[in-house]
């Protein structure tokens, strides 16, 4: 699977998701920091890339309607910290969530993660 990750996701998640076997690439590897949401989310899509971020912006899907893009994940954690998103990492990896995204919006948690699916 290819990802992109947003600017602020820590570099730690990369590095888990890389093990898993997934290509993974940075806001900052294409020079896009600062850029508009929509332009990264755009940039994403473009190179066939899921997108993952902390930013809920993301998660709205009247902005970006499942199946208009290859797929967003947003992390909703109390503590955005490195260490405290190696659980919930770990748990999206696991749970085969990004390979069934097909252009849908995941929100995960410490707890859950929650799909909302592109309709076909």
């Amino acid at each position: 699977m290819k990802v992109k990750l947003d600017e602020n996701m820590p570099s730690a998640l990369g590095r888990l998701l890389s093990r898993a076997g997934h290509d993974v690439s940075t806001v900052a590897d294409e020079n896009l920091s600062g850029a508009t949401d929509s332009r990264l989310l755009e940039a994403a899509t473009d190179g066939t890339r899921l997108f993952v971020a902390f930013d809920m912006d993301f998660a709205d899907a009247r902005t970006y309607p499942p199946g208009g893009h290859q797929g967003i994940v947003v992390f909703r954690l109390r503590d955005q910290r490195s260490v405290t998103l190696e659980r919930p990492g770990r748990h999206l990896i696991e749970s085969g969530a990004l390979e069934r995204l097909g252009g849908g919006i995941a929100i995960v948690t410490e707890e859950r993660i929650r799909v909302r699916a592109a309709t076909r």
